[in-house]
């Protein structure tokens, strides 16, 4: 499948996406180990979604947890940012990734910053990353989700077709197939 350096930079994943209220924001993939929009994310995320995305009660990310999703090479493992542009300068408001288990399947996640959440950033992120997935090879998709987690669950129901669930501690290890789109 794909072997060999990292591929590069997808233009083609660059896209604007207006929102229901009107606001704009560019869908792009985030540059290779450009870690700067991540952090200021998780920054301004409340512990709660800091907590939901990682499964652990982070006060702040740790740099080589930063420095790992960062890490891109466009072919196994990619993060799409949203970003809302204003005043001359661009914040990232969420963060759509995967990265390969093997040739097949990848491991998703997604993240919002609290003020931008319920405005259907995650589903255009997420709609986005599994295409982005698909078109590398990678056919069926996990997530690690909190049993309260209900918007991510939501998400996946709207997004997915469950192919298995697991639970442990918490903790549900989804495994599924992008649900195609009419």
């Amino acid at each position: 499948m794909w072997a060999g350096a990292a591929a590069e930079y997808p233009d083609d994943l660059d896209e604007c996406l207006t929102l229901p209220n009107q606001r704009r924001l560019r869908i792009r993939a985030l540059v290779r180990c450009e870690e700067g929009g991540i952090r200021d994310l998780f920054a301004r995320s409340s512990p709660r979604t800091r907590y939901l995305r990682f499964l652990s009660p982070f006060p702040t990310v740790p740099d080589s947890v930063i420095h790992l999703l960062a890490c891109v090479d466009y072919r196994r493992r990619l993060a799409l940012v949203a970003e809302y542009h204003h005043e001359h300068e661009a914040e990232v408001v969420g963060l759509g990734s995967f990265a390969a288990i093997d040739d097949h399947n990848a491991e998703v996640a997604l993240a919002v910053r609290d003020d931008w959440q319920r405005q259907h950033v995650g589903s255009a992120l997420a709609s986005r990353i599994l295409q982005a997935a698909e078109s590398r090879g990678f056919q069926r998709f996990t997530a690690h989700v909190l049993g309260e987690n209900v918007a991510i669950r939501r998400l996946l129901d709207r997004l997915s077709n469950v192919v298995s669930r697991r639970s442990s501690g918490g903790v549900s290890e989804v495994v599924f197939v992008r649900r195609p789109t009419t």
